[in-house]
């Protein structure tokens, strides 16, 4: 079995699961998650805790799979209790964020600015010009979102000017000699 399945999801208090025939859904503080499971996947329930298993243990796919959906499943419990953010940061002469409602205005050295529309269950904060942070419960809706914003002007290496993520280390290269 998966290194990933074998692990059991913890289930914190205030987090209400429902198993039903192929889904699971999760509901938290934060809101609610849905899942289709596949058929490969079993999901016992015991008490607060969720353990997954593949249907055939000699197929390496259903075993893949089982660590797929056990790390699907801990990401939603984590989404719905706690939510996910991420933060990017704008670098360079001139660069602007401004969120208003549902849609983040971007000004990126572009002859025109950016209005980024923000997909459902997304939120957005600008707590200063050059400072992005990316809010919501559903993780991969909001790396996507971070994704899409840095892919307009993704961390140039001669000078780092563009959207980065915090955390992120861009390696700078040396200007051409004479």
């Amino acid at each position: 079995m998966s290194r990933v399945a074998k692990a059991p999801v913890q289930i914190p208090a205030g987090v209400e699961v429902k198993l039903a025939e192929g889904k699971i859904a999760v509901k938290g503080k934060q809101g609610s998650l849905e899942l289709d499971v596949h058929s490969y996947v079993s999901i016992s329930q015991e008490e607060n805790v969720l353990k997954f298993a593949p249907t055939n243990e000699n197929d390496k796919k259903a075993n893949a799979m089982a660590g797929t959906f056990r790390a699907l499943v801990n990401n939603m419990v984590t989404g719905v209790s706690v939510g996910f953010e991420k933060k990017l940061v704008l670098q360079g002469v001139g660069y602007r964020a401004k969120a208003t409602g549902n849609t983040l205005n971007l000004n990126l050295g572009f002859s025109h600015p950016i209005d980024y529309q923000l997909p459902e269950g997304v939120s957005v904060e600008t707590p200063s010009q050059t400072e992005i942070l990316i809010k919501g419960i559903d993780k991969q809706a909001v790396g996507q979102v971070a994704a899409e914003i840095r892919g307009y002007r993704p961390p140039e290496p001669y000078k780092g000017k563009g959207v980065r993520y915090a955390d992120e280390n861009v390696r700078r290269k040396e200007a051409k000699k004479k």
